[in-house]
Parts: structure tokens; sequence; C-alpha cells
């Protein structure tokens, strides 16, 4: 019987995406996560991206998105039955994707707080060029 609950309670948490808030670390970035970077492909070519960041657009330069086309890119790109990050200019953005993604499609989601600018100004990370 024991068994028969703890059961049910697993299933029951997997059911369940967790969004967590967090600044980017070295701890992370070498962690070997994803890390999704949904900035427009303008803001990728004036500033990089982080390396090895998987750069999917989710709002556009004029603030419209697209979730089908966004998440079609993202099932397509990453494990989201693993946690990933997200990441954009400033945690602006991604603080408004990352609950929903957690909450609507139950993916463990991290949200970078202060998104590129606290990774290049404070933590000093060079970001690579955007091809």
């Amino acid at each position: 019987m024991k068994k028969i609950i703890l059961t049910v309670i697993l299933l029951a948490v997997s059911l369940f995406g967790d969004y967590k808030s967090e600044y980017l670390t070295q701890d992370l970035l070498q962690s070997g996560i994803p890390i999704v970077d949904i900035r427009t492909a303008g803001e990728w070519k004036e500033t990089g991206i982080l390396n090895n960041a998987i750069p999917i657009t989710f709002f556009d330069e004029r603030g419209k998105y697209d979730v089908n086309k966004f998440l079609h890119e993202l099932n397509t790109k990453v494990d989201t039955k693993k946690p990933f990050a997200i990441i954009c200019r400033t945690g602006s953005r991604t603080s408004m994707v990352g609950p929903w993604l957690a909450k609507e499609l139950h993916y463990n989601v991290i949200n970078l707080k202060g998104g590129m600018m606290y990774a290049t100004q404070k933590l000093g990370i060079k970001p690579v060029d955007y091809k």
C-alpha cells in the first residue's frame, strides 16, 4: 500500500512544472543545462549570445508573439522533459514566459534574473557572436 501511495505522489508531482527565478552563475553555466535565449535576432546580432545558448525568439520587435511557432522550435531543440533555463536582455520577458511554461505546459524552467545585462556586466561573461 505504501508503494502505491508513493507512486501516486511521484506521478502527481511530475504533472506539475517547476519555476525558479535565479541569477546566472558559473555553476549553472558549467552544468550543461540548456539555456534558451528568447530575445530577437536583432538583439542577438547586436550583443551576441551566451556560448551554447539556444536562440528562439518569443516576442518579436513589436512585442508580438507566435506561441505555436515558439513551442515547436523549443520542443525541437530542447528536451523539455528536463529542466532548462531561459534568458532575455534583463529578465523581464522571461519573468512572464517562464511561469506560463511551468504552469500551462508543466516544464521545469529557470528564469535567469537580470538576463544578459547581468551575465555580461556583473559576471563578466563574454558573449559569442550570433551567426
